[in-house]
């Protein structure tokens, strides 16, 4: 199968490298996905996509960030992360919850599940890390 440059160096290979780019997580990513097939690819970006909704799923039902659902979620999250694109540290998951809200860009994909879902899945993240 046809090796495929990920959805996101695709829009934005130059922003990534300039601020990862020096870093060793930035290294273990590229090796980590440096072989990765247009299908491998699909599955990473399903199963990101998945844990997202499901974090919609609790909010939508009334969860608290805090409640034991979102927290197992945030944990599946890591995991994910760390299965497919670089070892996701408490830290650098912390970041990332924190990026989530921040950038409008990857705001406005996560909250495609619902209104709101990315500051819910910002205050799980930061509830499980202390941050």
């Amino acid at each position: 199968m046809a090796k495929r440059k990920p959805p996101l160096e695709n829009n934005h290979e130059e922003e990534i490298r300039e601020r990862w780019g020096n870093t060793p997580v930035y290294q273990e990513y590229k090796t980590k996905t440096k072989g990765y097939t247009k299908g491998r690819w699909a599955a990473a970006n399903l199963f990101m996509m998945a844990t997202l909704s499901e974090f919609a799923d609790c909010m939508k039902a009334g969860a608290a960030p805090g409640d034991p659902e979102p927290q197992a979620l945030v944990d599946k999250l890591q995991k994910t992360i760390t299965d497919f694109y670089y070892t996701c540290t408490d830290e650098i998951l912390a970041d990332l919850g924190k990026m989530y809200i921040a950038d409008e860009r990857f705001k406005k994909n996560i909250d495609k599940n619902g209104e709101g879902t990315a500051a819910f899945v910002a205050e799980a993240i930061a509830i499980k890390t202390g941050v």
